[in-house]
């Protein structure tokens, strides 16, 4: 089954097209609309298949890492599954609210030694952000939405998916089809926007640290 394009008929969530995003999403000229049509809904519906996780830890496994270590690793559920149940009980019940629609579940880990030499791998989380954001465009480019979030019991994670001490528990994703706004609780539809970004002058600048790049934004 092929995933919902973006913008598919009553999706209030995300616009209909990348002109659409761009317009509230400005990018400079020769940036990949793909980037600004990323974002982070909560409305969300079922119907997420095993050949299109796939294809997002297809895209995640190409992602840069230090010595070639590719420390990430990635548990998976699919929404109406045995397992499912394994991933959702670790939410928040905040979390809960609006996951309950999606169509899957991934718990994001990686691996805190080097596989060569055993030894202490300082930039495992970092190399497996990379591919997490590999994972999550690939979705945007199928016309999935993603959601990942911070907002769970890591602890209970690692019990109730038997992650060993050797990995750390990072996030969980939820994926799914684009939803209705009208979906979520009401607290949360105000929020079910993209949000911006802060501009390039005070995240990059030539030369030497310094206190613009501190700037207080928006």
């Amino acid at each position: 089954m092929s995933a919902a394009p973006i913008g598919e008929p009553g999706n209030k969530a995300i616009p209909a097209s990348a002109d659409a995003t761009l317009s509230v999403r400005p990018l400079s000229s020769g940036v990949l609309p793909l980037f600004a049509q990323r974002w982070s809904p909560r409305a969300m519906k079922p119907g997420v298949n095993v050949e299109q996780l796939h294809t997002l830890f297809e895209a995640a496994r190409w992602a840069p890492s230090s010595f070639n270590a590719q420390p990430w690793r990635f548990l998976y559920a699919r929404a109406e599954t045995s397992d499912w149940p394994l991933f959702f009980d670790t939410l928040m019940d905040a979390n809960k609210s609006w996951v309950a629609n999606a169509g899957a579940l991934i718990c994001v880990l990686s691996r805190k030694v080097y596989t060569h030499n055993e030894k202490d791998f300082p930039g495992h989380a970092y190399d497996t952000g990379a591919a997490r954001q590999n994972l999550m465009l690939q979705a945007t480019a199928m016309g999935l939405i993603t959601h990942a979030m911070g907002g769970f019991d890591a602890a209970l994670a690692r019990k109730n998916l038997q992650v060993p001490d050797g990995h750390d528990v990072h996030c969980m994703i939820a994926i799914g089809l684009p939803g209705d706004t009208a979906s979520l609780p009401a607290p949360l539809q105000e929020f079910e926007k993209p949000s911006q970004r802060r501009p390039i002058s005070i995240i990059a600048q030539a030369g030497a640290f310094s206190d613009a790049l501190e700037a207080t934004w928006p």
